[in-house]
């Protein structure tokens, strides 16, 4: 990828997720800035650049992922040290948003934080993001500076067709109905059928399945496609919903794997045939020991190849407008 521009490209990093940024960078053909990270005794977050920036087109990787305050916290000042060190462009690159889940107003006297990170990280210097399979597409709209939204269906679809699963034994189950949008755009590269989840949620950690619409799942394979698998409540009622309904066998994929609280107890207990997560978010590897049928996808080739297209001032919209094959 090394393009005829890239002595004005520069990739930086927080320390949400280094390993990703390092290996966006390699596909770039670039190598990350020098930003010197750390934290003052009271712990705020101590930024300074140690190169010069000036008239680069700078891009920061940082997902908003756990500790969330902490990695956005550090995110605004690493936006705010490079608005003041005159670059020409600075690119946002989140690959999980965190705060997404509270996009509206769906009671009273709540907050709508997604739009708060979105006027949050303008003010501190951002002049566009890149994101990732965002919880709620509406949330570009929060902002008034240029979004890119990248999904990772092509990613993840890759890896199942070569798990060899024929279309007529398989059927695509969303988690629940706001998610079917999401789970037809899999179905649509995949084939196969849709079912979905009619879930009805108890409280903002857990949730319950009450029945199955769709497709029958008898006999059948099933893939239970989601943006993030959190605390996975969602996903382990949508896998208990297919095996009462006598599937033949069931997977899980999500783009953002959180995998807090008791996710990781859960998907050990309800025994899936793999767990599919991108690298948007570092799992640690006590995670990955104790999840052996987890699967993890790189997504650096995509966001890379968004960040060149960024730079070049290209199109971006063929990485996520064509969901048709």
């Amino acid at each position: 990828m090394n393009g005829a521009n890239n002595h004005k490209l520069k990739v930086f990093t927080g320390r949400a997720n280094r390993t990703l940024a390092e290996n966006i960078a390699r596909h770039l053909g670039v190598t990350l800035g020098n930003l010197n990270l750390g934290n003052f005794p009271d712990g705020e977050t101590s930024v300074r650049i140690d190169e010069d920036v000036r008239g680069r087109d700078v891009f920061i990787v940082q997902p908003t992922c756990s500790p969330v305050n902490e990695n956005l916290m550090e995110l605004l000042v690493i936006l705010d040290a490079f608005k003041r060190a005159s670059p020409a462009r600075i690119t946002a690159v989140i690959p999980y948003y965190g705060y997404a889940r509270q996009d509206r107003k769906d009671m009273g006297r709540v907050p709508i934080s997604a739009k708060l990170v979105a006027d949050l990280l303008t003010t501190a210097g951002a002049n566009r993001v890149l994101c990732l399979d965002l919880h709620a597409a509406q949330i570009q709209g929060f902002f008034n500076i240029p979004v890119d939204h990248l999904y990772a269906v092509k990613e993840i679809t890759t890896h199942v067709r070569t798990l060899g699963i024929p279309p007529e034994d398989l059927v695509v189950l969303s988690t629940d109905e706001g998610n079917v949008k999401k789970a037809l755009l899999y179905q649509r590269r995949l084939g196969g059928q849709i079912a979905v989840v009619d879930k009805r949620r108890s409280s903002a950690e857990e949730t319950r399945a009450a029945h199955l619409l769709g497709a029958p799942v008898e006999n059948k394979t099933v893939i239970v496609f989601d943006d993030m698998i959190s605390t996975a409540s969602s996903m382990i009622n949508a896998v208990r919903t297919a095996r009462d309904h006598n599937a033949k066998k069931v997977y899980v994929c999500a783009t953002h794997g959180l995998l807090v609280g008791p996710a990781v107890d859960r998907l050990r207990e309800v025994g899936v045939e793999q767990i599919t997560v991108t690298d948007s978010i570092p799992l640690s590897q006590e995670k990955l020991d104790r999840l052996p049928n987890i699967k993890v996808i790189s997504v650096a080739p995509l966001l890379a190849n968004a960040i060149q297209r960024i730079h070049g001032n290209e199109s971006v919209s063929g990485l996520f407008l064509d969901d048709s094959k």
